[in-house]
């Protein structure tokens, strides 16, 4: 199927702007590293369930050492550092901000897939990545107060741990990717349902590392007794439900199976729509005003998004 690659990493920018909505809710209630642990947690379940059903084995069987580094590696990157860097930008400026800083990941997963591994992208391609962004930019920044020039007038904190989110993401899929090549060789892919569980097994290797990091993180700081109080917060424990199977359990998994199909930066790139599909919602759930320069923004993201399929 041609561009398979390219409509899943579309499908994840659906997915992950439902994570980022639940994500705010669930962040605020809970406090950043609490909310990654049961998120980390519950994926875990839901791998295992997923992976005892189609595989018969309920954890990544069969991945080598160099699939458990690299795998792991993106665990660190991605989930550690990078979501803890976005949730807790979700605390300081919300998801909606918090979305604009994840326009980096492109290009941070395209300088690392070309310094990691030597991919290179079409001069389109480049172009359809700048027009997109610009695109995205323009749809969530405004004039401030009326004033002529732009501002976002965020905390130096917020805007930092943006940048890292948008970073550690982008890495965190190189690393997935080269990850995933090694279990691959490790146990080769011989039929649909074993290449359809690769990035599902995958995700559970990151969300094991995740999942250990957080909880040292957590309990370093005295606050394990938090997740007691969490777990009987309904409506924040159905705000990180809902978190976990839209952001660690779908979106990540589709989001591995879309770099086996196509470019880092490219896959990325789609991606990182997220902020534009994030206006709808946040207008008729928020009741949030969507500008004429915001609708703008989000057709220009799309006449971008259109050159990677020339």
């Amino acid at each position: 199927m041609e561009y398979i690659g390219e409509s899943i990493a579309l499908f994840v920018s659906v997915t992950w702007t439902a994570t980022a909505l639940f994500s705010e809710v669930a962040s605020k209630r809970f406090g950043a590293i609490q909310l990654n642990v049961i998120r980390m947690a519950l994926s875990l379940v839901l791998l295992m369930v997923t992976l005892w059903i189609f595989t018969g084995a309920p954890y990544p069987r069969g991945a080598g050492g160099d699939a458990w580094l690299w795998l792991s590696l993106s665990g660190l990157v991605g989930y550690v550092f990078g979501d803890y860097c976005l949730f807790n930008a979700y605390i300081l400026i919300g998801s909606r901000f918090g979305q604009l800083f994840m326009t980096l990941a492109p290009l941070a997963a395209a300088a690392a897939g070309w310094a990691l591994l030597g991919e290179r992208m079409s001069g389109a391609a480049v172009l359809g990545m700048l027009i997109t962004m610009f695109g995205i930019g323009m749809s969530v920044l405004g004039k401030a107060d009326g004033k002529a020039r732009f501002s976002l007038k965020l905390p130096i904190k917020g805007l930092l741990l943006g940048i890292g989110a948008g970073i550690g993401q982008g890495v965190g899929l190189v690393l997935s990717k080269i990850g995933m090549e090694y279990y691959e060789m490790n146990v080769p892919v011989t039929d649909a349902v074993n290449e359809m569980m690769l990035p599902f097994a995958s995700t559970m290797i990151r969300a094991i590392t995740g999942m250990v990091f957080f909880v040292i993180i957590l309990a370093r700081s005295g606050k394990l007794g938090d997740l007691r109080r969490c777990v009987s917060d309904g409506r924040g424990m159905r705000a990180a439900i809902g978190a976990t199977v839209t952001g660690p359990f779908i979106g990540v998994a589709l989001s591995l199976m879309a770099v086996r199909y196509t470019e880092s930066g490219v896959a990325q790139t789609l991606m990182a729509l997220t902020p534009i599909f994030i206006l709808l919602p946040s207008y008729l759930l928020f009741h949030q005003r969507v500008t004429m320069r915001e609708m703008l923004g989000a057709i220009i993201s799309v006449a971008g998004v259109s050159l990677f399929f020339l």
